[in-house]
């Protein structure tokens, strides 16, 4: 498996989920089943059903964070410096027809959120930031079309 890049804050996150599956989600489930199992005859009772289908969602995704966890490489975007868009980059653009203004951070794939302003390096837009330096233009394809955006700033922190 290829490396994951991620910032310190993203593989702590990995980890609580990880722990969270294990030491709670996990032994809940399993009680579930188990009250579920004393209620009698399992071919039609609903709650043995779900509670099944919970585990093996929680299964699942135990396996997905261990391999995740496993492949993660955690990088410090405070030790870069300059002002070319890397990984782990704050970057504030504004967009050249409407001047509106936008601010998030390049992310790895696992700790993305646009709501906190986290955007994965596979978006778009990172794509298109990528390598660029404040004060350039840019042009992302998005899905009303074509758009151009100016660098305004990039910090690592």
């Amino acid at each position: 498996m290829d490396k994951i890049p991620t910032t310190r804050a993203g593989a702590d996150a990995l980890e609580r989920e990880l722990k969270n599956l294990k030491s709670v989600e996990r032994p809940n489930v399993i009680q579930a089943i188990a009250e579920a199992r004393a209620h009698g005859d399992l071919s039609e009772n609903a709650e043995y059903s779900a509670a099944k289908e919970r585990q093996s969602f929680i299964e699942g995704r135990i396996q997905e964070l261990e391999a995740v966890i496993s492949a993660v490489q955690i990088i410090d975007p405070s030790s870069f410096t300059g002002t070319t868009v890397k990984f782990g980059a704050k970057v504030v653009i504004v967009d050249e027809n409407t001047d509106a203004e936008q601010a998030f951070q390049i992310v790895g794939h696992y700790e993305a959120n646009a709501d906190k302003g986290l955007i994965s390096l596979q978006a778009p837009m990172a794509r298109a930031l990528i390598g660029k330096s404040k004060g350039d233009s840019v042009e992302v394809r998005t899905p009303q079309g074509v758009k151009s955006y100016e660098i305004l700033e990039v910090v690592y922190e």
